[in-house]
């Protein structure tokens, strides 16, 4: 079985091949996000790593797009959500809002989280636990419920 860097790699040799220039840069600017990190930590990512790098670019992908539709930049939107579409086919199937709902209830009974005080200690546990599965903020927002208002 490869490893998620590798079937990166070699859709980047299949998008070279095909001429998909929007695809070849997405997935170049992936592999580039990877190997910096390799390099400043002195690592070799493993498919959760890479995952986290994957999410991190969506995000700043997200909040382009939102500043761009702000400023009326149809052509800028329409770019980063191509960029988008590309990242998410590298992650694997996510959990559902109510899927997050009830591993996070489960979450804060196994911790014994009782408030809002606890929200760093079940966030830092649902952090390595939900990572590649489950979009953050929507753990997050699970977590805030589960712990009750302050």
């Amino acid at each position: 079985m490869s490893t998620l860097k590798e079937r990166i790699t070699d859709d980047m040799k299949a998008a070279m091949r095909a001429k998909e220039a929007d695809r070849l840069s997405t997935i170049r600017l992936l592999l580039a996000a990877c190997k910096q990190r390799e390099v400043d930590e002195r690592i070799v990512l493993d498919d959760a790593a890479v995952i986290a790098i994957i999410d991190k670019l969506i995000k700043q992908r997200k909040d382009s797009i939102a500043a761009f539709e702000q400023g009326g930049r149809a052509d800028l939107v329409a770019k980063e959500s191509a960029e988008v579409h590309v990242l998410q086919g590298y992650l694997p199937q996510r959990m559902s809002a109510a899927e997050v709902d009830a591993a996070v209830a489960s979450l804060v009974t196994e911790l014994g989280a009782g408030g809002p005080g606890d929200m760093g200690k079940v966030m830092a546990a649902a952090k390595s636990r939900f990572t590649g599965q489950a979009e953050m903020s929507l753990v997050s927002a699970s977590v805030k419920r589960a712990l009750g208002p302050s």
